[in-house]
């Protein structure tokens, strides 16, 4: 997946459109995402020895193809491109400016 946990990205489809956060988590079988703060769903908990219950709001996750990492140096969303170092390791790279995305 184009996408790791930590990286800046913007939603460019759904009810969520426009906005950017922060990847929480992966869902790499299922080639989706969790963004922070964003596409909140509200699940029913039963009440049991640590909690209340009641209906709690969490995030919910997002197809990985309804969104776009955002690169650190150029500030817009990107497609992202693969680059093999000297020491052979391979690394993600800003198809617009060209910056390394694993530092």
């Amino acid at each position: 997946m184009h996408i790791k946990k930590g990286d800046t990205v913007k939603i460019v489809s759904g009810k969520e459109k426009g906005k950017t956060g922060k990847v929480l988590s992966i869902l790499k079988d299922k080639n989706r995402i969790v963004v922070e703060k964003l596409n909140f769903v509200k699940r029913h908990q039963r009440p049991d020895a640590k909690s209340k219950g009641g209906i709690v709001q969490k995030e919910g996750s997002i197809h990985a193809s309804n969104v776009m990492v955002i690169c650190g140096k150029c500030n817009k969303e990107i497609r992202i491109g693969h680059k093999i170092l000297q020491d052979g390791e391979k690394v993600r790279v800003c198809r617009k400016c060209g910056e390394l995305l694993d530092a």
